[in-house]
């Protein structure tokens, strides 16, 4: 029997007082542990590339618990934006034209942002309370192993992560697919 864990209002409110304050956090995602930041606070998204040493080019995907979450980010009509939210049997983050305000930093300087509504149920209830899209990483060094636990993504990271989310990560061993919204192509497996 599965048993639905649920965390209490007082860790989110903490990650979420967190994220406003420009801090960095660590949070269970569909597949490993994931690293985050508020996508519009630049100091934020700096310290989070330079932890993880991450070049900046690469871009950065967004998470959010609706599509709805997402849609002021982007510049894609509604079929498009309906494929965003369709189910799959494994996570898949989208690669979808970005609307022209996003700045650079998420995108890697494309014109395009990758985006995924996650699936997991503490990084839904993490992304509602705090409002909306998240940065959403590996918790890792580029280059190492991604944290699939809370005390993988301390060990990895240290100190540098200010919060850090307490809750299982899901059952998927790979990362995310990537997909191209536009054409469907794949860009990882």
């Amino acid at each position: 029997m599965t048993t639905n864990h649920v965390t209490p209002a007082w860790p989110l409110r903490q990650a979420v007082r967190c994220l406003h304050r420009g801090g960095l956090i660590a949070y269970p995602t569909e597949t490993v542990y994931g690293l985050g930041c508020h996508p519009l606070d630049a100091e934020a998204v700096e310290r989070l590339l330079i932890l993880k040493r991450r070049p900046a080019d690469k871009g950065l995907i967004l998470i959010a618990h609706t599509v709805e979450a997402l849609a002021p980010w982007l510049a894609i009509d509604q079929a498009t934006l309906a494929r965003l939210a369709a189910p799959s049997e494994r996570p898949v983050s989208w690669v979808v034209p970005a609307a022209p305000w996003v700045p650079a930093w998420l995108s890697g300087g494309r014109a395009t942002l990758a985006v995924r509504i996650t699936s997991h149920p503490l990084a839904r209830a993490l992304c509602a309370a705090f409002g909306g899209p998240l940065i959403s990483t590996s918790a890792n060094r580029s280059g190492h192993p991604p944290a699939r636990t809370a005390l993988e993504a301390r060990l990895r990271l240290g100190n540098e992560v200010d919060y850090l989310l307490h809750g299982r990560a899901g059952p998927h061993r790979r990362p995310s697919q990537i997909r191209d919204a536009i054409n469907h192509r794949l860009i990882r497996p």
